[in-house]
């Protein structure tokens, strides 16, 4: 039986103001179906960030719609955000962003069991959160200055999932977590994910990770995604030459030490002319 769609997003375009305005996402279309992790991977300044935050509501779409299960995603405003789009929550690459400093996590992750709650799901008690994402369940008391940047980052991921999510937007979650960890956590996300039947867009520059726990990845370069597909075609036979240039970077343990050599400009002005794949 094929999952049903919680994420929909068609034509999506993303402008900053300026002079002239900066089009950082050009007819980007994606879905996410219960139960799947999209990845998002590209270069800095590729346009991934602004793609999740238009896709979370926090960005103003210029063009295009996005629906979260089947309704559409309104930009937050002022006004507290309707009940059924809190079942769209985020982790920011820098949780120092979306953590109160003056409130002790434990609050700050029943707000997102409450949340959970409030929608008719399960909610579970912060303790069991701290636990599941490798934090001591004994620490709820505390505040966030008291933690490592690791550490907070893993709060973070703990309030977002305890409001049980029908989609979890994680731009870069992993960056602040040392390597021994990264996938173990990231695959903790995807398990939880799958767990209660949501979906996951996931984005980072970890690419190792992500073939580990994407199912699809979209790869973007300037504003556009150039190819797409499941991830292990995506690896193992890419059809974009950016997509060929990026996996080519990935340094390889082959003692020699070398450091793939940068694009020129050229080959970067050419990828741009290549129709997208997929």
């Amino acid at each position: 039986m094929t999952e049903r769609t919680v994420l929909e997003a068609r034509g999506l375009v993303v402008r900053y103001p300026g002079h002239p305005p900066v089009q950082a996402v050009t007819d980007v279309s994606l879905e996410i179906r219960a139960g799947e992790t999209v990845a998002l991977v590209g270069e800095s300044g590729s346009g991934k960030s602004s793609v999740a935050r238009a896709v979370a509501g926090i960005e103003k779409a210029a063009e295009g719609e996005v629906l979260f299960d089947g309704e559409p995603v309104r930009p937050l405003g002022v006004r507290r955000r309707p009940l059924a789009l809190t079942g769209i929550q985020m982790v920011f690459q820098d949780p120092a962003t979306s953590l109160n400093p003056r409130r002790r996590i434990g609050d700050q992750i029943a707000d997102g069991a409450r949340t959970a709650r409030a929608r008719g799901a399960e909610g579970s008690r912060p303790e069991e959160w701290l636990e599941r994402v490798g934090l001591d369940p004994a620490w709820t008391g505390r505040f966030p200055h008291q933690f490592s940047g690791g550490q907070k980052q893993r709060i973070a991921i703990a309030r977002a999932l305890a409001a049980r999510p029908r989609l979890l937007v994680a731009d870069e979650p992993i960056s602040a977590l040392d390597a021994s960890t990264q996938t173990s956590v990231a695959g903790l996300m995807r398990d939880l994910i799958a767990e209660v039947g949501a979906g996951m867009l996931f984005i980072s520059h970890d690419l190792a990770v992500v073939r580990r726990i994407a199912d699809r990845t979209l790869v973007m370069y300037g504003g556009r995604v150039m190819e797409q597909g499941p991830t292990d075609r995506v690896w193992e036979a890419p059809r974009h030459p950016y997509t060929q240039a990026l996996l080519a970077a990935i340094p390889e343990p082959d003692g020699r030490g070398r450091i793939p050599a940068a694009p020129s400009a050229a080959d970067r002005a050419a990828w741009s002319e290549v129709p997208p794949a997929g």
